[in-house]
């Protein structure tokens, strides 16, 4: 007999991108008892409304590309194909009561995006049931069994229970640019690059895919490298306007937009939303001569409708563009302050005919902005960056640099009047956004200044940053991912852009699946936190087999290193000066060679450095000054960061050396795609340590002149350049020697070309030997040496706080903590609070705590300060006897959960 009361419900599915379905293929031993002749019936129920989806029919051809993989017979049932005897059974998107009675009582999330994965029997038989809140949800349930089928054959199939996943974040995103003609061309244009790269992204459960354009250059000046730089001439010929991009054939013109429609197509066929990136809405090069391209037929008068009337052809021409996002200040090349321009160009989306979210990015964003956008009447976001350009540990910073508080607004600078002067806070941050009845969404951006080229992947910072994604009712975050920037600014160069000496490491497929793993850790923790790290093991099971584990946490460790380097020492904020995996070395000894960072305190040099974020930070001469004056600060200082980052690396080194031994292939090109940048990364691990250590003992020189000091900081930097070179050296036989992601000196070069300005910033320290005083130091410095040498320890105690729900504006809001432990207990224990609003244009405030017995300490924040339309964050400092002192909560083992509390009014 057939399916009992419910052929009629089914439909054949014509997948896309793969087979209709697997009938019997004379299989073995599917199920456990080893008869012949089973099969598993996958059962889509047309009833769901969600089974016919483009997404959900790539899914299903992927589950039964994953079963035929193991020669097991699978049949998608229909009105033609009546099964007689299944042996397994997949209800998918199942509502049919039939379908569903085998299963309990089983309830589906109604969040989107949700999954339900739940075993039962269907018909007598065994049976597992995949469903979803939609469509996407529904897709995510197939690829997940899929997976599980492809790791671990038919095992993959049994649960011992339903199994519920629902999403964290709203918004999953994750970010490509075309900023290079030589180097970008290549994957643009090819289709199976695009099928392959969407399926990752999907698989990922990211959700949201970004095609960027004219973010090539920060402003429009010395351009050379201009595709698609302004983009809308290069796609198409807006009727009523002699538009045009010389040299440019309008045969290439019409293969950039048929390209253009079959990305957005596929990008929604893999269940991704397509957002489309336009940072650049200037038209003129400025000091250009050598420009590849010019834009002809536009003047001020007819500027502002073109583009309008261009991004309105976009919205028709590709009806799967979601959202834009765009570039609002002066880089865009429109002066800010330009309101006309914006709203006239804001146009094209109110007359598009379906919703078209405007998302802004942050920086130099106004009030007034923000409401021409959002009286369009459609979706807004705006998007600030998350660790300024680059990627810090897995929270947002306590607090923004100096260099980026507000200023007067400067009237000469017309152009960048408001993101460097009034709005400055919002260049690297998300300053005052989150303000109670805001009348727009807020989406992070990870901008790629600390992670550009080396394999990346940490679980536990990725599940940090998961956890602060929807910080404060957030919509998400967007990832632009590794090689974004590769070949900017007219540096493209041929030959791959993994940018492999040996070509035998460049993947087939395409740059991406070098960064196979950075996509999974990234999606799966982005959508929930709290997932098993099995989930995204299974992608290095099938790449080292059992070494899986200890790349997972060689990787692991490798990774938090560039991470929490930029959250303590950030000599530039912006991704076209700092690239940490390439460090251009800033100097020790002030004066010894040219300083590379210009948006970095004065005098420029490495003891001055800010971190990125100094609430929770001090600077290697703050803290070199405590140990001289006696004092210890509760900000974690650069000899505990020195000491981490040695310990990751130590970690790293062992785990990479374990898993030699026991990968699969260790000479196939993953493995040393992935052994080299693991060393890289724990290279720089060793150097940083040790130049932060030197540059503590060298501040300690520079008040003293003590010379077991200066010697103390000469032998510490002889240790990092050592590091170094043995680093570098190794890095010279796997990757080219000129990495290029822009123009400066900064942006491009090898690591080995770095070392002659370590040796110069080094024999210049060396040199001030001579004037060292020996014999005469004073009896703090010698104290400070023995305790700079020394292993940092910080108290240990036991702090307890349970934060209320939320707080009431204008009322007085009382908060309490309990402090206990060894180091507490018996010794005299003070306990600040420290608040302020989430407001990174404001300052924090501290109130002393009065002890109310039983270890507990109660503290106050007054109604006056309450009343303020923006939410509460708080810590406390925790002094134990008069010479510790630590923080409460602090960061954890893993470095990646957020250090303060924060309460939203109720």
């Amino acid at each position: 007999m057939g399916l009992p009361g419910f052929t009629a419900r089914i439909r054949r599915r014509e997948f896309l991108l793969g087979s209709s379905g697997f009938c019997a293929m004379g299989m073995s031993g599917v199920l456990s008892g080893g008869t012949e002749g089973k099969r598993i019936v996958i059962v889509p129920d047309e009833a769901s409304g969600v089974t016919s989806a483009p997404s959900v029919q790539w899914a299903l051809s992927e589950l039964c590309r994953a079963l035929e993989k193991l020669r097991v017979s699978s049949i998608v049932a229909d009105e033609n194909c009546h099964v007689e005897e299944g042996s397994f059974y997949i209800p998918v998107g199942a509502r049919d009561r039939e379908l569903r009675k085998g299963f309990g009582d089983l309830r589906i999330p109604c969040a989107p995006e949700s999954l339900t994965l739940a075993p039962g029997t269907l018909w007598g038989k065994p049976a597992l049931l995949i469903d979803g809140a939609d469509a996407r949800g529904l897709m995510y349930g197939i690829l997940e069994v899929a997976r599980r089928v492809s790791s671990h054959g038919l095992e993959g199939l049994a649960f011992a229970e339903a199994k519920t996943d629902r999403p964290a974040n709203q918004i999953r995103s994750m970010s490509r640019a075309f900023v290079s003609e030589v180097e970008d061309k290549s994957w643009y244009y090819d289709k199976q690059f695009w099928q392959g790269y969407l399926a990752e992204l999907a698989n990922s459960r990211i959700n949201r895919f970004s095609l960027n354009f004219g973010v090539g250059y920060n402003f429009p000046r010395n351009v050379t490298g201009d595709y698609f730089h302004f983009p809308y001439p290069y796609l198409f010929d807006v009727p009523g306007y002699k538009v045009r991009v010389a040299p440019l054939s309008d045969s290439e013109r019409d293969r950039n937009l048929e390209t253009l429609k079959f990305i957005t197509e596929q990008t929604r066929a893999h269940g991704l939303q397509f957002q489309m990136g336009l940072w650049t809405h200037a038209y003129q090069w400025m000091d250009s001569p050598h420009s590849d391209h010019h834009i002809e037929g536009l003047n001020p008068s007819n500027h502002a409708a073109y583009c309008r009337d261009a991004l309105a052809l976009l919205l028709k021409n590709c009806p799967e563009i979601e959202g834009l996002t765009l570039r609002v200040h002066g880089e865009s090349g429109i002066p800010e302050g330009s309101y006309d321009f914006w709203q006239t160009l804001f146009e094209a989306a109110t007359k598009a005919g379906r919703k078209v979210e405007i998302d802004m990015h942050a920086k130099g964003l106004d009030a007034r902005m923000i409401d021409i956008a959002v009286n369009t009447g459609m979706p807004v976001k705006v998007s600030p960056k998350f660790w300024a350009e680059h990627l810090g540990l897995g929270y947002h910073q306590a607090a923004i640099r100096e260099q980026e508080m507000p200023r007067k607004e400067d009237g000469k600078e017309s152009v960048f009047k408001l993101s460097n002067g009034a709005r400055r806070f919002l260049r690297y941050g998300y300053g005052d956004l989150f303000q109670r009845g805001r009348k727009y969404d807020v989406l992070f951006r990870i901008w790629p200044g600390t992670q550009k080229t080396l394999l990346w992947g940490d679980p536990a910072l990725a599940a940090g940053v998961g956890n602060s994604a929807h910080f404060c009712g957030a919509a998400g975050i967007d990832i632009f991912e590794p090689l974004f920037f590769k070949g900017r600014e007219g540096s493209g160069l041929p030959g791959g852009r993994c940018a492999y000496l040996d070509e035998s490491l460049n993947p087939k497929e395409g740059d991406y699946a070098k960064f196979r793993y950075t996509y999974r850790v990234w999606g799966r923790y982005l959508y929930n936190p709290d997932a098993d790290r099995a989930e995204t093991r299974v992608v290095l099971k099938q790449d080292f087999g059992p070494a899986a584990q200890q790349v997972e946490t060689a990787l692991a460790n490798a990774g938090r290193i560039l991470p929490l380097w930029t959250t303590a020492h950030l000599p530039s904020a912006s991704n076209n000066s700092f690239w940490p995996e390439l460090y251009t070395n800033m100097p020790i000894v002030e004066g010894s060679s040219r300083e590379p960072y210009g948006d970095t305190p004065e005098p420029k040099r490495f003891g001055t450095v800010s971190p990125l974020d100094p609430a929770l930070f001090s600077t290697v001469r703050e803290h070199a000054l405590d140990l001289l004056a006696g004092k210890t600060s509760v900000k974690y200082s650069p000899l505990e960061v020195a000491a981490w980052t040695e310990a990751l690396a130590a970690t790293a080194d062992h785990s990479l050396s374990g898993a030699r031994g026991t990968a699969k292939r260790p000479s196939s090109p993953e493995f040393r795609r992935m052994e080299e940048d693991v060393l890289i990364q724990s290279g720089l691990g060793h150097f940083f340590g040790h130049k932060l250590r030197s540059g503590v003992l060298y501040e300690l020189f520079l008040e003293t002149k003590d010379r077991a000091s200066l010697e103390a900081a000469i032998l510490e930097y002889e240790k990092a350049r050592a590091a170094w070179e043995s680093m570098s050296s190794r890095a010279a036989k796997v990757y080219k020697n000129d990495i290029t992601f822009g123009s400066r000196p900064v942006e491009h070069g090898h690591w080995a070309d770095r070392l002659p300005a370590i040796d110069q910033d080094l024999a210049a320290m060396k040199a001030l030997l001579s004037s060292a005083a020996s014999g005469t130091a004073v009896n703090q410095a010698a104290k400070a040496l023995d305790i700079a040498k020394a292993a940092p320890v910080r108290p240990k105690f036991k702090g307890v706080h349970q934060p209320p729900g939320t707080f009431r504006p204008g009322q007085s809001l009382p908060l309490s903590v309990s402090i206990s432990g060894p180091q507490a207990g018996g010794s005299t224990v003070a306990v600040i609070m420290h608040y302020r609003h989430v407001n990174q244009a404001e300052r924090w405030q501290q109130t002393a705590t009065t002890p109310a017995g039983g270890n507990v300490y109660k503290a106050e924040i007054d109604g006056t300060y309450t009343q303020s339309v923006y939410p509460l964050q708080y810590y406390f400092e925790v002094r134990v006897g008069e010479d510790n002192g630590a923080l409460y909560p602090g960061f954890n083992s893993e470095l990646n959960n957020q250090p303060y509390f924060v309460l939203q009014a109720s």
